[in-house]
């Protein structure tokens, strides 16, 4: 892989893992136990940290797509880095609907049990971190 298009993925993939870690892993979590914030609020809040974290990945995504493509890189590079952007459209073409519908109805006063979905996401958000860490650890590594 070329130096240029090499440096640019690495700094690429470990924005998209810091964004995710912190606020996934960090955020999400905590805005919760905040005093006074309900889980209507917390809900409100976080489809608009979610829906600013997800049109930064897919920037990041398109980025990293060109990078890689350019760069001419390894197989076990190109093929961690397809696992990160099939991950990243899980999430956003089948889970996040399922999320929004059933924050929707929360929000509208709706009182519902724990959401499947949401471990769903919990666990490709998961997935995507692993697999963002990897590949920067094959493109550093190189």
């Amino acid at each position: 892989m070329n130096t240029t298009s090499a440096g640019v993925a690495t700094a690429v993939t470990f924005l998209w893992l810091g964004m995710v870690l912190a606020i996934s892993f960090l955020e999400a979590p905590l805005k919760f136990r905040a005093p006074g914030v309900t889980v209507p609020i917390g809900l409100g809040i976080g489809r608009v940290v979610f829906r600013a974290l997800n049109q930064v990945e897919t920037v990041l995504a398109l980025a990293l797509i060109v990078a890689v493509a350019v760069g001419g890189p390894p197989l076990s590079v190109s093929l961690t880095a397809a696992t990160a952007l099939l991950l990243l459209a899980v999430q956003l073409l089948l889970i996040r609907p399922a999320l929004n519908r059933r924050s929707d109805r929360v929000l509208r006063g709706e009182s519902l049990p724990r959401s499947r979905a949401h471990h769903y996401y919990v666990a490709t958000e998961t997935a995507k971190a692993l697999d963002l860490l990897a590949l920067g650890l094959l493109l550093i590594l190189r």
